[in-house]
């Protein structure tokens, strides 16, 4: 296999910019926003995932980016943006935001929107145990290529979507979060074939 090139931002930055991006609006889906944390390290890059408690009114105990719904009067950027500082206790300020990604939707009705956002690492974070259990950091090569990667159909409420599975080291990546994965890597490095389906 050959050898995954760096992400490059700067050409993500210009792909999303040049794209139309979807945007969705469902009647009684409620409005929120995460951010694809990447964490840019000296020698490589890494995905910043939270594993959500058990304490949590939704997705209790799933893996996701940090991210929440919607509060009156902000941005959905800036909800992203709100909600990772409260969650991990990355400021807003150490940030640079890269673009957006397509919404999509959850079967527990909300409407996601993604965003790209690039922080340096190490980071000390805050992690606020109330919502997160604990912090997940992913190699940008074993998101690209992990154990095992599937996909199945689900349909709710007469909506279907495609939903990819990502085994990583012992971590199931699924739903939602897995197809803003999916969507980021391809567009990261311009491929269709990410990831590498049967390794």
């Amino acid at each position: 296999m050959t050898k995954n090139p760096r992400f490059d931002p700067d050409a993500l930055q210009r792909r999303l910019a040049a794209r139309d991006t979807r945007e969705l609006a469902i009647d009684g889906y409620a409005p929120s926003a995460v951010l694809v944390t990447i964490l840019r390290g000296a020698d490589q890059d890494q995905l910043l995932f939270t594993r959500r408690t058990e304490q949590v009114e939704h997705h209790k105990g799933q893996i996701s980016f940090p991210g929440g719904r919607q509060d009156p009067g902000e941005s959905l950027r800036q909800t992203a943006l709100r909600e990772t500082h409260e969650e991990v206790g990355i400021k807003p300020a150490d940030i640079r935001i890269v673009g957006q990604l397509d919404d999509t939707w959850t079967p527990t009705r909300y409407l996601i929107r993604p965003f790209v956002g690039l922080v340096t690492y190490p980071y000390d974070f805050a992690v606020n145990r109330a919502e997160i259990d604990d912090l997940i950091v992913v190699p940008m090569a074993r998101a690209l290529c992990p154990d095992r990667y599937e996909e199945c159909e689900m349909h709710h409420e007469g909506r279907s979507a495609v939903v990819p599975y990502f085994h990583i080291d012992g971590t199931i990546i699924w739903g939602a979060t897995a197809r803003i994965l999916q969507q980021f890597l391809r567009l990261a490095y311009d491929r269709e074939d990410v990831p590498c389906v049967g390794s």
